[in-house]
């Protein structure tokens, strides 16, 4: 076991904690990572992009957009997320927002977002990151970290007032926008495709450091679908997700005229944190929507999910 597995963390995008007092080795370990996330993080607080891209629709028509925007915490971040997000993490608001396509994260600022509450107070965007959903083909959630309003005024409305651009350049994200998803609200599911064959790492364990790097789908998988939710997820109370909940899932797989619901026979990219998993499946067919059932996944705030599903995206 190495430095990084022996810590054990519960991380779901930006709640972050250490459940046990670390040895020296763990403590190296624990701040090599860190270091490593922390560089992903912009604090930047204007959109310093110059571009000329000005395509909001991509080559099959759809649209550059906002999936959703989630007020995971309220005041809630704790203090270990100045260490591995930015200074004056700690103890403030976390919202995770999901794009319609990955992002270019080398145009990726704070000064990117604008995040309005009900009354129409703007609340600063300290800092945002990829982390811990940062795992290849997941560059499409980002975490915003500031102080968005409260119980008595939420946060209403997530916009893109800067010169955001998509992973292969060709689409900007700048004027889009989202109303937000209530605190107390359940998470759900947003987004799913078919991964690329190319993205497959069959076999790999992984690490369980929060911040990427979740396990894979085993040797035998056909194909692999990725299911994105609003936010991260865990049982309710905080364990891991693990094989109640993927026995849970459904994919609706149609070959030729026919549709049946199919259950992954494994789920992974498991315990790294993020809002993503890997729905491995050991048939063909053309999978074309993924849902859950109410109730078996909760946020960080412990609400709990509704039955949700989604249409799956073909691989690109």
């Amino acid at each position: 076991m190495t430095a990084i597995r022996c810590i054990r963390f519960v991380s779901v995008l930006g709640v972050v904690w250490l459940s046990t007092s670390l040895s020296g080795c763990e403590r190296i370990g624990f701040f090599i990572e860190a270091a490593r996330l922390r560089a992903l993080t912009d604090t930047t607080q204007s959109d310093t992009t110059t571009t000329d891209v000005r395509a909001t629709q991509d080559a099959l028509g759809r649209p550059a957009v906002l999936l959703s925007a989630f007020f995971g915490l309220d005041d809630a971040l704790p203090a270990v997320a100045e260490r591995i997000f930015c200074d004056g993490a700690g103890g403030i608001d976390g919202m995770p927002v999901v794009f319609s396509h990955e992002v270019d994260l080398a145009t990726l600022q704070a000064g990117d977002f604008k995040v309005v509450s009900a009354s129409g107070v703007i609340g600063p965007v300290l800092c945002v990151t990829p982390a811990p959903a940062n795992d290849i083909g997941e560059a499409r959630t980002i975490l915003l970290i500031g102080q968005y309003g409260s119980a008595e005024d939420a946060p209403a409305q997530v916009e893109i007032v800067g010169n955001l651009l998509s992973k292969d350049g060709q689409l900007n994200f700048r004027g889009a926008k989202t109303e937000v998803i209530p605190l107390e609200d359940g998470p759900t599911l947003v987004w799913a495709e078919v991964v690329p064959e190319a993205e497959w790492t069959l076999g790999d364990g992984g690490t369980a450091f929060p911040g990427g790097g979740g396990d894979s789908c085993p040797i035998g998988t056909k194909q692999v679908v990725r299911a994105t939710w609003a936010g991260g997820v865990s049982k309710p109370g905080g364990a891991a997700i693990d094989d109640a909940e993927r026995a849970a899932y459904r994919v609706t797989v149609r070959v030729g005229e026919e549709e049946s619901d199919v259950v992954p026979f494994a789920l992974a990219d498991l315990n790294d944190g993020d809002n993503n998993h890997e729905l491995c499946l050991d048939r063909g067919g053309e999978p074309l929507r993924v849902s859950f059932p109410a109730g078996l996944m909760s946020d960080p705030r412990d609400d709990l999910n509704p039955a949700t599903r989604v249409a799956v995206t073909g691989a690109s």
